[in-house]
């Protein structure tokens, strides 16, 4: 089955040898542009549409032109995890458990 894999980690996609790539140079989880940008999404889409339909070699890879940033300064920031953020990044992830656990209950009792 033809396949289009649209993504943010180019290295990792490209090691694992899929057929076509679309490569959007964003942080992770952002293979199809900025979130709530979705005429930047739709322009991906229909990159991804076109790959779908004009690479025949194996393993071909198209990067998308849109930047996250002019400066990249993105990159320096990335899953940084220092003094400045710690505290803050904790109490985030603390929310996030509470949030999953307290969806797992409402799903349990709506089931039950």
């Amino acid at each position: 089955m033809p396949t289009v894999v649209m993504g943010a980690g180019r290295d990792i996609v490209e090691h694992a040898g899929v057929p076509r790539f679309l490569f959007t140079d964003f942080p992770l989880g952002n293979p199809v542009g900025r979130p709530g940008d979705a005429p930047m999404q739709r322009q991906c889409v229909e990159m991804a549409f076109d790959l779908f339909e004009h690479a025949f070699a194996p393993r071909t890879t198209v990067q998308t032109p849109f930047v996250w940033s002019e400066d990249h300064e993105w990159r320096d920031q990335y899953m940084r995890v220092d003094e400045s953020n710690q505290a803050e990044l904790a109490r985030l992830g603390a929310q996030r458990r509470d949030d999953q656990a307290a969806a797992k209950t409402d799903g349990r009792a709506r089931s039950a």
